[in-house]
């Protein structure tokens, strides 16, 4: 189900692709693997926003990609990551990572806790160009840096710490708890998308849970609360 409003469209978590498998459950914002909609083939320059829920232990063995900027964002848990560049490092909540598949590269994800699950959105972003030189980057970012406010953690410049993407794109997350409020204005000649990552919130009084996304398609104020606490990801794009 999708609905219109003013000037943008929800894409309801309920009409997203499913796979699961028995270490895997993934939903699929938009079309992804054997989920196939013609109205969601990504937005903009964003092409994947998958939600997946990994079992204790499991993973995506080595597998490949090429020209596409790739964002592991961790809800819960922790990713071990692998890759052909040599790069062996753990994405916990609260991090930004980014990998430039360019011209090719190869990595594994996994969850090494034996116990734990693991809770992450995978995100593809096509670059503004291609047969770019692979390369990884991470950063972490306290919660207190985006706790009630939108903190950058992706950027084409790579501004305010933020790690540097092959896209005019500006990535931003907050953790909102109760009776928090942020505002952001979408611009003239710029979109958004809206991903909800947990909890309840309202955007300009509709209300959103994990899994909506939000597409906004032109200029539009932007006002996002919540009554119980929420986490989101806002796409600013070109």
């Amino acid at each position: 189900m999708s609905q219109n409003t003013i000037s943008h469209l929800i894409h309801d978590r309920n009409a997203r692709g499913h796979a699961k498998m028995g270490w895997l459950d993934s939903y699929h914002t938009f079309s992804f693997g054997s989920f196939y909609d013609p109205n969601r083939m990504g937005f903009r320059s964003l092409r994947v926003i998958n939600d997946d829920r990994i079992a204790p232990g499991a993973g995506f063995p080595t597998h490949s990609h090429r020209d596409m900027e790739i964002l592991t964002y961790v809800l819960e848990g922790a990713v071990e990551h692998k890759d052909s560049l040599g790069t062996g490092s753990v994405i916990r909540p609260g991090d930004a990572q980014i990998m430039s598949a360019g011209t090719g590269i190869s990595h594994s994800e996994f969850n090494p806790s034996p116990t734990e699950p693991l809770h992450l959105l995978q995100i593809w972003i096509l670059p503004d160009e291609e047969g770019l030189t692979p390369r990884y980057e991470q950063k972490a970012f306290p919660l207190e840096e985006k706790r009630g406010k939108l903190r950058l953690i992706a950027a084409k410049d790579g501004r305010d710490g933020a790690v540097t993407i092959h896209q005019d794109v500006d990535l931003y997350t907050s953790v909102l708890e109760s009776g928090d409020v942020v505002n952001y204005q979408v611009k003239s000649g710029r979109y958004a998308w809206l991903q909800i990552a947990q909890g309840i919130v309202n955007l300009n009084g509709e209300e959103l849970r994990a899994g909506d996304g939000v597409q906004i398609n032109g200029e539009e104020q932007l006002e996002i609360s919540t009554n119980i606490g929420g986490e989101i990801l806002l796409f600013d794009l070109a």
